[in-house]
């Protein structure tokens, strides 16, 4: 590392820990102790006028595109996470930005617990969240998957932010 370049690699690691085991966390408690493992699809727990607990079993990705319906294209999913996780931790490790180490850790932490965790153990994902109003019904979601889009933000951010001049010695 050069004079004066400090890396944040700390703080994207951080971040991808709490993102982690926050998600993993409530996916424990409401599969095991409150028993969504075992509920039908779409089965709802009312929480507030805007919010309900519903049990949804995603087997592809985000909004469940490319669904796998086999144990080959599940696997293919993993393999893909593994490559993008790589990624991005390579692209942590490397900057010299506070919001790219935050955004990257966020996005590592959710994907290992979305696309790396929950496919080996079951197959496929574990959403619960349904936020809801006035006839408008948005997707059910985890905690991995806020964290994902968190962090996305976070790197969005990052490229739109003014840049500060070079200072000239």
């Amino acid at each position: 590392m050069s004079a004066g370049v400090r890396h944040y690699r700390g703080l994207g690691l951080a971040a991808a820990a709490v993102a982690l085991i926050a998600d993993q966390a409530t996916k424990f408690v409401l599969l095991y102790h409150f028993g969504f493992r075992d509920m039908t699809s779409f089965d709802s727990v009312p929480v507030l006028p805007f919010f309900n607990l519903v049990m949804v079993w995603n087997p592809g990705v985000s909004y469940g595109l490319f669904p796998a319906h086999s144990a080959l294209a599940t696997w293919v999913l993993v393999g893909l996470a593994v490559a993008a996780i790589c990624g991005l931790f390579w692209w942590l490790w490397t900057t010299t930005s506070r919001a790219v180490a935050l955004g990257t850790g966020l996005v590592i932490g959710g994907a290992i617990g979305n696309n790396l965790i929950d496919r080996v153990i079951y197959g496929k994902v574990a959403d619960f969240f349904h936020l809801f109003a006035s006839g408008y019904s948005w997707y059910v979601f985890n905690i991995a998957d806020v964290a994902i889009c968190a962090g996305a933000a976070a790197l969005v951010y990052e490229m739109i932010k003014p840049q500060q001049p070079a200072v000239q010695e």
